[in-house]
């Protein structure tokens, strides 16, 4: 089953297992968000893949994660990654 997201996100069963991707590539969602969650500037991302991916791209992902976080169905507590600090 495939549902579109947005323009650019999809998740379809047949493809990693289901987890939101880029259309037309394998590149995960998460994966992004981590790259930038890690500080890893958007110039290097977008050619970090084997099918680059655009601007648009990244934006699309943070409003899919934007979208999740708003929800209250999607709470998760406990989950700290090592090493990350949040400055002030």
């Amino acid at each position: 089953m495939r549902i579109e997201i947005n323009k650019y996100i999809v998740a379809d069963s047949e493809i990693c297992h289901g987890k939101p991707t880029f259309k037309g590539t394998r590149i995960m969602v998460w994966q992004v968000l981590e790259l930038l969650e890690a500080g890893t500037p958007v110039k290097e991302i977008l050619n970090a893949f084997l099918t680059p991916l655009t601007k648009e791209h990244i934006k699309a992902a943070l409003h899919y994660a934007s979208i999740i976080a708003r929800s209250s169905d999607n709470v998760v507590i406990g989950i700290e990654k090592e090493g990350t600090q949040i400055p002030a």
